[in-house]
């Protein structure tokens, strides 16, 4: 997602908050906190959604989040503002009220890349392995039948193993819970390797195969 508002530009996608072009430097969770906003402007969002969101897994205080909302308006220059991008709704939580311009999201084509082979990705949910019913097969003994699982949508594309024998990795680690895949992150599923593309332009020209590989009797 892409918005604009003031001399700003933020991009989601790429996790950069720019002013007249110019990166503007914010620690992770001052990010998610603007996000959100932008997100729900011109709606207050109230604490305890933003506890929640922002801090799924923990309990912090409110200490926390008045850091954080005071970090995002020292980066956007809110101090002497007599109307501040970021409104406190006393008692209540904080809202977005600068005017928002919100770029169309590009239609983007997805696909996997193994050897000389390029796999279409349609939105939706795609299973990696050796199962003939799979949506990508991979014939090799390292690869399990119902390996990995990967879940294409406008949001992103997210992949997480299924318990395979051997494992599926990004890089030199173990994959053990849900990830989204950026454009050219490589993983492994046993020893196949994969790269993830994406792109507005499409899909380049390529043969295209769903089945990789030789067929195997492993199990």
């Amino acid at each position: 997602m892409r918005v604009r508002f003031d001399s700003f530009e933020l991009d989601t996608n790429r996790r950069l908050l720019l002013r007249d072009g110019r990166v503007v430097h914010l620690q992770p969770k001052a990010f998610d906190l603007l996000k959100l906003l932008v997100d729900a402007a011109p709606r207050v969002v109230g604490k305890s959604e933003l506890h929640e969101r922002l801090w799924p897994n923990g309990v912090v205080s409110d200490s926390t989040l008045v850091y954080l909302v005071k970090e995002v308006r020292r980066a956007l220059g809110d101090r002497g503002r007599t109307e501040p991008m970021v409104r406190t709704a006393h008692r209540v939580g904080y809202a977005f009220d600068a005017p928002v311009t919100r770029a169309p999201r590009a239609s983007l084509s997805r696909w996997l890349v193994t050897g000389e082979r390029r796999i279409p990705l349609a939105d939706g949910e795609h299973f990696i392995g050796r199962d003939p019913g799979v949506t990508v097969l991979l014939d090799y003994s390292t690869v399990s039948r119902r390996h990995a699982r990967l879940v294409v949508s406008e949001a992103g594309a997210v992949l997480e193993d299924l318990g395979s024998k051997n494992g599926t990795t990004i890089g030199e680690t173990l994959l053990t819970g849900a990830v989204t895949l950026c454009n050219g992150d490589r993983f492994a599923c046993g020893r196949v390797p994969l790269t993830y593309r994406e792109s507005s332009a499409g899909m380049p020209t390529a043969t295209q195969a769903s089945r990789v590989g030789r067929a195997s009797s492993g199990r």
